[in-house]
């Protein structure tokens, strides 16, 4: 990658709605290698897709929990279905699996503490193999990026 590839990835991350012509313009190249040099780094896998950043508000889920958490076990036994399933639940945004403690960041959003505590304990704590769960809730969220 170069200065132009960095400098179309810079303002995709900006604008991924950017036409082509405006992406031109603003790295300095005419739309043709523009385009050419996006699908190139759309087939690399370096653009891995665009979307949509949705207001939480009109999702109805405002409320946005951090969980550390711990299994008893790092066996694939435990470890695979734990996985697989929160990470098909709606309400989980981000699920990490970290060296060190806790085994896992998991970013959760829902409507309000009541949703959230539902979640807790009807889809979380019912799993097996759970140890440790420590929830953190957000005063003031300084900076945020999609």
């Amino acid at each position: 990658m170069d200065a132009i590839d960095l400098a179309i990835i810079s303002e995709l991350e900006r604008d991924g709605r950017l036409s082509n012509v405006h992406l031109a313009a603003r790295v300095g190249l005419t739309t043709g290698p523009c385009l050419r040099r996006v699908q190139r780094l759309e087939a690399d896998g370096v653009i891995q897709g665009y979307r949509a950043v949705i207001d939480p508000a009109a999702r109805g889920r405002t409320f946005e929990v951090l969980i550390d958490l711990s299994l008893e076990s790092q066996d694939a036994a435990t470890v695979e279905p734990f996985e697989e399933t929160l990470a098909r639940a709606e309400e989980v945004l981000e699920l990490r699996r970290l060296f060190g403690a806790p085994d896992y960041f998991v970013r959760v959003a829902v409507a309000d503490l009541a949703a959230y505590e539902t979640f807790l304990s009807r889809k979380v704590m019912t799993m097996p193999g759970i140890r440790n769960v420590v929830s953190h809730f957000t005063m003031k969220t300084i900076k945020r990026e999609p």
